[in-house]
């Protein structure tokens, strides 16, 4: 019985946005972020705020999260994790929706220092 619920969700979800971006350094991948995040949640990019924080692993950087600081306490994220070239984007209810693989990523190293 689960199964035919769990199928019968999956089918009226929508399919999640998966794309391929170059990106030459940290202020194109900050650009890209902003602007994603803005086109899906119709914000006019760069009207509001957005952080990032460093992503440590054993010790050592492996992305960067950022928060696109929104309307009304808003807050929607994305996270790029450096070693598979991916950046990964959320809404406000902390539901995926989309998905990139970077064919060329900025060095995280100059980010850190």
């Amino acid at each position: 019985m689960f199964s035919i619920i769990r199928a019968s969700l999956k089918e009226n979800l929508p399919e999640m946005l998966t794309c391929s971006q170059q990106i030459q350094d940290l202020d194109d991948l900050r650009q890209y972020v902003n602007e994603t995040l803005s086109h899906n949640h119709q914000l006019e990019p760069g009207a509001f705020a957005m952080t990032e924080r460093i992503l440590i692993r054993g010790g050592r950087p492996c992305g960067l999260f950022f928060c696109l600081h929104g309307p009304r306490s808003v807050k929607l994220t994305a996270i790029w994790e450096n070693e598979g070239d991916t950046i990964l984007f959320y809404d406000s209810a902390g539901e995926r929706f989309g998905k990139t693989r970077l064919l060329a990523s900025p060095c995280l190293q100059l980010a850190a220092a």
